[in-house]
């Protein structure tokens, strides 16, 4: 297969024949009915493991899936909020050391003009084992893609892809999953989920069923201990909540 700049040529026409399905998908993603899905049947609190209902495509873990505390994140790659969260987020697993684990699941906001497409383009690349890397490379870039053409972003996501996976991904596959029935399934039922519990905005994150609303005063309840905060808004005040949430959960 040709190469131009990096990329295949099947790659980029894949690419760009992804735009017309990305555009169609939009509102059935984002409205989360699901009407075919039993949500009965599953824990939202729980890592979800593949099934028909999210298109064989499991939860996507950040840290350790056997962590003894698992926190919920519903999130938006175009979200701002949720671009500088992500790092902290990061940190905080890493500090714990094996003690925290996040599980992410996509809530995507109508107004986000790329925000379907970024979070096809990070199941994509899950699919290929760079789930995580791709992520954190939507986040860390938001600035550069959040109001690119389709072309564009069609150009900047295969540009991302080939540097996570340090040029040995498969670019078409990439291309083709980003539009497959599975990975617009996986993101229909996680937005069916945080539709569920009442997502109202994102990041939003989620113990033990309570929201932990970082950005406003709040109060939860960890293993009958309460822990309250004014805000965290800032990057080391949110950390030190994990922490303080995570010591709670596994004091005994």
């Amino acid at each position: 297969m040709k190469k131009f700049k990096g990329f295949s040529v099947g790659g980029v026409i894949a690419g760009l024949a992804v735009v017309a399905f990305i555009g169609i998908a939009a509102y059935l993603i984002i409205d989360g009915n699901n009407k075919a899905t039993n949500f009965n049947s599953y824990d939202f609190y729980s890592v979800i493991e593949p099934t028909k209902d999210n298109g064989n495509i499991g939860d996507h873990v950040k840290g350790d899936a056997s962590a003894p505390v698992l926190i919920f994140e519903y999130a938006d790659y175009q979200c701002p909020g949720c671009a500088s969260i992500n790092p902290r987020v990061n940190k905080a697993i890493e500090e714990l050391n094996g003690k925290l684990a996040v599980v992410y699941r996509s809530f995507l906001l109508s107004y986000h003009q790329n925000g379907t497409a970024a979070a096809s383009a990070a199941e994509a690349a899950g699919l290929q084992g760079y789930w995580k890397e791709y992520a954190d490379k939507l986040f860390a870039e938001q600035a550069e893609w959040e109001y690119a053409s389709p072309s564009e972003r069609t150009e900047l996501f295969n540009k991302y892809f080939n540097e996570v996976t340090n040029g040995e991904g498969d670019l078409e596959k990439f291309n083709k999953d980003l539009a497959s029935e599975a990975v617009s399934k996986k993101i229909s039922f996680d937005m069916g989920i945080g539709k569920r519990i009442n997502v109202g905005g994102t990041p939003a994150f989620y113990i033990d069923g309570q929201l932990i609303d970082w950005g406003n005063p709040g109060e939860i309840v960890v293993n009958g201990k309460k822990i309250t905060w004014e805000s965290v808004r800032s990057g080391d005040d949110f950390v030190k909540l994990l922490k303080d949430i995570v010591a709670a959960k596994l004091d005994n």
